[in-house]
C-alpha cells in the first residue's frame, strides 16, 4: 500500500460525512486546498472519480459509495479501539452522540446526565433533536431515544424513563367560543395544532385508546410545526388544541393557563428507551452514560 493511503482514505471519509470540503478541512485541521489536492491524488492513483463536486455540495460517486461502505466501518472500529485504550487513563473520556426528541432531552437526558458530566469533564455528549426516527447506524449516532414500541428488534434497548401519556390541551381563551371535545372524533371540528415528522408525507395522527378501542385521528388546523415545544407555545397563545406529552403541560394546567380534554382517552404507553446496535463495542464513557440514564423504579 502506498505511503499515506490510510490518511487519504480518512480524508475521503471526512469529506463524505460533511458533504463539504470546507467543513471537512476544518474538522481534520488542514487547509481546503490541501484536502482537495489529497482527494485528487487519491482519485488519480485509483483511476476513478470518487466524489461529485458542485458549487453547493459534494457527494460520493458510485465508486466512492462502494469504497466508503468498505473502509468507513473499519475506521470506526479502529477509532473505538483507540478510544478504549485512551480510557485506560485516570478518567473515562470520549464523545457520545445521541438522537432524541426535544422533550426526551429536556425531561430525561439533561436531568440524568448532569451529575455524570460534572464528575467526568472529559466525557462530551452531543444531543441532536430528531422526530424522524433516524437510522442511528447510518447517521453515525452512538445511541437513540424512542418509546419502547418504536425500538427495532435488532437493537439493545435500555429503559430510561417511566410510562408516558399524551395530553390534548387548549388555552381557556380557545374554549370561550368552542365546546370541549367529548370524544376523539369531535376533534374534526376544532382548530388543531399539528406536528409534521421529517420521514412522513402527512402530519402525525393523534392516537387514542379507551376500553381496548384504539383510534387514530388525522386532525386539521391552521398551524403545523416540527417540534412539540412550538405546538405548546401556540396552544398557550390560544391558537388551537395541541397533542403533547403530559409532562410538558402539568404546570400550565395547574396554573390555569391550559385546560385538558379527552384525558380518559389518553392511556399510558411504554416510556423512553435508549437503544443502540447490539454489535457496538461499549467504551467506558458510553457504559457510564447508559448506567446514568437507566430507569430505576
Amino acid at each position: 500500500m502506498p505511503k499515506g493511503s490510510l490518511d487519504d482514505l480518512r480524508a475521503l471519509v471526512a469529506v463524505a460525512r460533511e458533504r463539504s470540503f470546507t467543513k471537512a478541512a476544518a474538522k481534520i485541521g488542514v487547509s481546503q486546498s490541501a484536502l482537495s489536492q489529497t482527494i485528487r491524488q487519491l482519485e488519480a492513483r485509483l483511476g476513478v472519480r470518487l466524489l461529485t463536486r458542485t458549487t453547493r455540495s459534494v457527494s460520493p460517486t458510485e465508486a466512492g459509495e462502494r469504497l466508503l461502505r468498505s473502509v468507513e466501518p473499519r475506521f470506526e472500529e479502529i477509532d473505538i479501539e483507540l478510544a478504549s485504550i485512551a480510557e485506560l487513563r485516570e478518567k473515562p473520556a470520549g464523545r457520545i452522540r445521541i438522537t432524541a426528541t426535544e422533550y426526551a432531552i429536556e425531561a430525561i437526558l439533561l436531568p440524568k446526565l448532569a451529575r455524570l458530566m460534572r464528575l467526568y469533564p472529559d466525557i462530551k455528549i452531543e444531543m441532536m433533536v430528531d422526530y424522524g426516527l433516524a437510522d442511528i447506524v447510518t447517521e453515525r449516532y452512538d445511541a437513540g431515544v424512542r418509546s419502547g414500541e418504536q425500538v427495532a428488534k435488532d437493537m439493545i434497548a435500555v429503559r430510561i424513563g417511566p410510562d408516558l401519556r399524551m395530553a390534548v390541551v387548549g388555552a381557556p381563551s380557545y374554549f370561550k367560543s368552542r365546546p370541549a371535545p367529548k370524544r376523539p372524533p369531535d376533534l374534526i371540528g376544532h382548530n388543531c395544532i399539528n406536528l409534521r415528522l421529517p420521514t412522513h408525507d402527512n402530519v402525525y395522527a393523534w392516537e387514542f385508546e379507551r376500553n381496548d378501542r384504539e383510534l387514530r385521528v388525522r386532525v386539521d388546523g391552521q398551524l403545523t410545526f416540527n417540534t412539540t415545544s412550538q405546538q405548546l407555545n401556540a396552544a398557550l397563545a390560544g391558537l388551537g388544541l395541541a397533542y403533547v406529552p403530559e409532562g410538558m403541560v402539568h404546570n400550565h394546567i395547574a396554573k390555569g393557563r391550559l385546560r385538558r380534554v379527552l384525558e380518559d382517552w389518553c392511556q399510558p404507553y411504554s416510556g423512553y428507551h435508549l437503544f443502540y446496535p447490539s454489535r457496538r463495542q461499549s467504551s467506558a464513557a458510553f457504559s457510564l452514560v447508559v448506567d446514568a440514564l437507566r430507569h430505576r423504579q
